[in-house]
């Protein structure tokens, strides 16, 4: 008996998709399954609230192994990738090669060089990788893209002077031929001819990727997933097929591409997107003949946290965010990760922040452990199911770029911009209404917290001389309106006073209380809460002694059709009048003259740039 085989939970029946439908319909007591619990992603498709073994088993995601064609799982027999951290080489070269140094002491094993034009001479590059072992770790550079065909021999060059085995040097040069019509918003239309020089100085670095797919611009411009992964397929293939046309074989151009997406924060939709790149991207190299189904339709991921979603106010919040992000990436199997500062909104990032920013990463190697896992996420219900459907809504609209001629007739219509800059305004909105949270910045704000002496950087860093003559992504983050507004209150020199007149119901005025205290708090006002009073006259008469300059009204609905008429009154327009609230007798109150409401519809935004405007903060 003890070598006889037991199933587990056999005396559980096994329960159907149906039945728990039906046991979640009747808890929900009449309101309907579809809206309350299927979340429409702006991504396009709809998520359900539990999924089950036979939502998988059609898939194509659970069919292949790693490191096997067509890659989802992996595109290697390990899930390690590189800690990367980048460095703007300013004047004094030397200071630059002395901080590379240090950081490959620190667990990093990818640098990223940001070069002037007075870098591209031998002397800086040997100045600059003076004592760098090129073999031992990834080099990357980026800097203009004409001076890309002109650094590449250099790079080559400096490898075999020093004696290194090119073969083995791992980088890449960041030439991007369509930074100029996405970010500056200058046409390039006849960028295959530069491409080829690149392509030709490559030569002497064959480990080297100079075609860049830069989504991490797309990202950062707030696109939705869907829409970054589309256009970077679109953008890899119209290299594949424009290069081809200029006599190079799919595998030489394969091996030039790296993919640079960026990192949001939907932490399962990211790790999805990662997956469904994979295998995107091996279908597209594939489609040129069977012969290309192994290593040439392997792709090459780095990602970077994004941009988009990082805050200016309460910035340690955005130490959870890349975190997070990080976590995707890894989990996901990418190659290669940045993980950006906590501080790169407002200033240039200091040691303590960039140690911190490369430690997030090694936490998630040396005490998670997600460098020994490969695919960790293989198998669950939830992602193979999200992998399918981001792969089936990216590769829609990779279609639709190529039935309209290609990416680079969408970048130079403004195309992709337009579509991308839709999506941006698209989730300005929603953080304006708070169906997009900015911790810290749109919600549960730090009340105290003066960010304004804290900004160093001037925001134009996509800005160049060029003559626009397409319009460029949008780069506002999602924060970026609400730090606005708060940082005008802040330079103003007017602190508005807001005063909570609590009344009635104890749970609901203190409900209450809060809510109003965390939508004003935003805008940067001082906030005067209370534990509660007898009577509005009473409140009132403490508002004005505190010399308020917003009086909100703290109760529950039904006690609203007595207490706000009565504190409207009495207030006598020395203040504004404001009920924290949608009851049912609005209308009746309105006809009172009472024409101020807040509650979890509210566009908080435009409701608190209307008292800016009113107390005379621009």
């Amino acid at each position: 008996m003890a070598k006889e085989k037991q199933k587990l939970f056999s005396e559980f029946p096994p329960i159907s998709a149906e039945a728990w439908v039906e046991k979640i319909t009747a808890d929900l007591k009449g309101a309907s399954f579809e809206k309350r619990l299927i979340w429409r992603t702006n991504e396009g498709f709809d998520v359900n609230p539990f999924y089950r073994r036979e939502d998988i088993q059609e898939l194509k995601t659970t069919t292949s192994l790693p490191n096997e064609y067509p890659y989802v799982r992996s595109t290697r027999m390990n899930n390690e990738w590189l800690v990367r951290q980048d460095i703007v080489v300013g004047e004094n070269v030397a200071e630059a090669n002395e901080k590379a140094l240090d950081l490959l002491n620190k667990g990093v094993d990818s640098l990223g060089f940001s070069l002037k034009k007075i870098h591209i001479n031998a002397e800086a590059l040997a100045a600059l990788l003076k004592g760098i072992e090129p073999t031992a770790v990834e080099l990357n550079f980026s800097c203009c893209i004409t001076r890309a065909a002109e650094l590449l021999p250099l790079i080559a060059a400096y490898f075999n002077s020093v004696g290194a085995d090119v073969t083995k040097c791992r980088g890449s040069v960041s030439y991007d031929p369509f930074k100029k019509q996405l970010v500056r918003g200058v046409s390039h239309p006849d960028w295959v001819k530069m491409a080829a020089e690149v392509m030709e100085a490559a030569k002497g670095l064959p480990a080297f990727r100079v075609l860049n797919v830069n989504a991490c611009n797309l990202s950062d411009a707030g696109a939705f997933i869907t829409q970054e992964l589309g256009y970077a397929l679109a953008w890899g293939a119209e290299f594949l097929d424009k290069m081809t046309d200029a006599g190079y074989k799919p595998e030489e151009i394969a091996s030039r591409i790296k993919f640079n997406f960026g990192i949001g924060s939907n932490y399962f939709m990211e790790i999805a997107k990662f997956r469904a790149a994979r295998w995107l991207w091996a279908e597209i190299v594939g489609s040129y003949g069977d012969q290309y189904k192994n290593e040439t339709a392997k792709i090459h991921q780095h990602a970077t946290t994004s941009f988009w979603n990082k805050s200016i106010f309460d910035a340690h919040v955005n130490l959870l965010r890349t975190q997070t992000e990080a976590m995707s990436a890894a989990i996901g199997g990418v190659d290669s990760i940045t993980v950006q500062p906590f501080d790169v909104t407002y200033q240039h990032s200091d040691d303590f922040s960039e140690r911190i920013a490369r430690n997030q990463q090694l936490l998630l190697k040396e005490e998670c452990h997600f460098d020994k896992v490969i695919d960790p996420s293989a198998g669950s219900y939830y992602i193979e199911t999200l992998t399918d459907s981001i792969a089936a809504e990216a590769w829609k609209l990779f279609l639709s770029v190529e039935e309209a001629g290609g990416f680079t007739q969408a970048a130079e219509a403004g195309m992709v911009q337009a579509a991308v800059n839709a999506s941006n305004k698209k989730r300005h909105q929603s953080v304006a209404t708070r169906r997009e949270i900015f911790l810290g910045t749109n919600q549960f704000p730090n009340f105290s917290e003066v960010a304004g002496s804290k900004i160093t950087l001037d925001g134009g860093e996509h800005e160049c001389g060029c003559v626009k003559s397409i319009e460029p992504l949008d780069f506002s983050r999602g924060a970026s309106e609400f730090e606005a507004l708060r940082l005008s209150t802040e330079k103003s020199g007017k602190t508005p006073v807001v005063f909570m007149l609590t009344i009635g119901n104890l749970a609901m005025r203190l409900a209450r209380s809060q809510f109003s205290c965390n939508f004003f708090a935003c805008a940067g006002y001082k906030l005067i809460d209370n534990l509660g009073f007898k009577t509005v006259e009473e409140g009132v008469d403490a508002a004005l002694a505190a010399k308020a300059d917003i009086v909100v009204l703290c109760s529950s609905d039904d006690e609203y059709a007595e207490y706000a008429p009565a504190a409207f009154e009495y207030l006598a327009g020395r203040a504004e009048f404001v009920v924290a609230g949608a009851p049912a007798c609005t209308p009746e109150l309105e006809a009172k003259g009472i024409k101020n409401y807040i509650h979890v519809k509210s566009n908080v935004l435009e409701t608190l740039r209307a008292f800016n405007d009113k107390f005379g903060i621009r």
